[in-house]
């Protein structure tokens, strides 16, 4: 970890003229806040920490920056670019042997490789391990906001399209991410946790399933709010705007967190969500009405068809 030598951020650090510095870390990282800042500290700059929730690069700490010259956020890849944000990355290693536990269960000889953001420096070594077992091992660029040859988010599947396989290998933890390739793809998947070393077939049937449940409970809405996030990575007006065209009950609202609470207290009776994809998806029984990504929101409304169903994607 960059924790034994800060050289580079702190060169990096002054080349932009910065003096004092604001930290902004993803919930799994805020306890490594205060070792962060005592070393920039030791350096010679002020330091101010961000407190608030971090979803990833989408949703940076603008407010602290205001009070900072530079920002720099741990442990994610931009989705843009910006003069005074410097994105730091926080690698997390594993044993590439571990890779053997998904052999058997991968049945084409090519297959399309992919990992989240805190595994993309292992890429060659996972394609290294892969191709010496007989395995045609295909990893593509990223898109816009995942920039790494191979590196997925959960909001742009990209990387894992491009490599145009019938199979593709995912290297991370949850289920999420494997369930997005898969339906962005429609290619076989296979997901293996690096940490467990517990490797499994994913498919995207049962969200589908779900999701279909939850559009049913849509259908007749009397009431509904195409939401668009203020965040800086995730504000989509023009997607907004083109959907609440759809429907002469739909208007625009703006939030910053997309809170249940804040949704009860609006009282609609159905929410259309083009803030972060994952929230409809990953929280809707904490949520008081359902909640359609865009995608689902066309189909309700007849511009798009079950057939043609996609997971929501940031581009």
């Amino acid at each position: 970890m960059w924790l034994n030598d800060i050289s580079d951020l702190v060169n990096r650090l002054k080349q932009r003229g910065a003096r004092k510095v604001a930290l902004q870390f993803p919930a799994g990282l805020k306890r490594r806040g205060a070792e962060y800042a005592a070393q920039l500290r030791a350096a010679g700059f002020g330091v101010i920490i961000s407190g608030d929730p971090c979803y990833g690069a989408c949703d940076l700490a603008l407010d602290t920056l205001s009070h900072a010259d530079v920002l720099v956020h741990i442990g994610h890849t931009p989705v843009d670019e910006r003069e005074t944000v410097i994105f730091e990355p926080y690698p997390v290693d594993f044993d590439i042997a571990i890779l053997a536990n998904a052999l058997p269960l991968l049945k084409e000889k090519t297959v399309g490789l992919v990992t989240t953001v805190q595994h993309i420096h292992l890429i060659p070594a996972m394609e290294s391990f892969l191709r010496e077992r007989g395995i045609d091992v295909r990893v593509a660029d990223g898109g816009t906001r995942a920039p790494n040859r191979g590196q997925v988010l959960g909001c742009s599947f990209a990387a894992a399209r491009s490599t145009q396989a019938l199979e593709i290998l995912f290297a991370g933890t949850g289920v999420f991410h494997p369930i997005g390739i898969a339906l962005s793809t429609r290619a076989r998947v296979i997901a293996l946790d690096p940490l467990t070393g517990i490797a499994q077939e994913v498919s995207g049937d049962a969200l589908l399933r779900r999701r279909f449940a939850v559009m049913e409970k849509a259908r007749d809405a009397e009431s509904i709010a195409i939401i668009v996030s203020s965040k800086s990575g995730q504000e989509r007006m023009a997607l907004a705007e083109r959907l609440v065209a759809l429907s002469k009950k739909a208007v625009i609202v703006t939030m910053r967190e997309v809170d249940p609470d804040e949704l009860l207290n609006l009282g609609f009776a159905c929410y259309v969500n083009t803030a972060c994809p994952r929230l409809a998806y990953d929280d809707q029984v904490r949520f008081p009405a359902p909640v359609l990504s865009p995608q689902e929101f066309e189909i309700l409304c007849g511009v798009r068809t079950w057939d043609d169903y996609a997971i929501d994607e940031i581009v």
